[in-house]
């Protein structure tokens, strides 16, 4: 194989990998906030937990819902102190 369809074959197989990745990246994102409202509080406590290592707008925004929606206390709870962070981090 020439060095041209080496790099050829490695760009290709980059580009694939970073594709793969995106949409690997966004189901999980989907599913997250889906199981941010599930039935099952452990979920629950999950995608909180998941949630609150990625900061950004859109989690803000869900967050807000989330926390007007949750009745346990102990997950309110959970789920403000994680909005509070995330709220300070995009502010900073």
């Amino acid at each position: 194989m020439s060095g041209s369809r080496q790099a050829k074959a490695v760009t290709a197989g980059l580009l694939g990998g970073l594709v793969v990745g995106v949409v690997v990246w966004s189901a999980l994102i989907r599913r997250s906030r889906r199981e941010l409202f599930s039935k099952s509080p452990i979920k629950r406590l999950a995608a909180l937990g998941y949630l609150s290592g990625q900061p950004g707008l859109d989690n803000a925004r869900i967050l807000i819902d989330y926390v007007a929606w949750e009745r346990h206390p102990a997950l309110r709870r959970r789920g403000e102190r994680v909005l509070r962070r995330m709220q300070t981090t995009l502010l900073a």
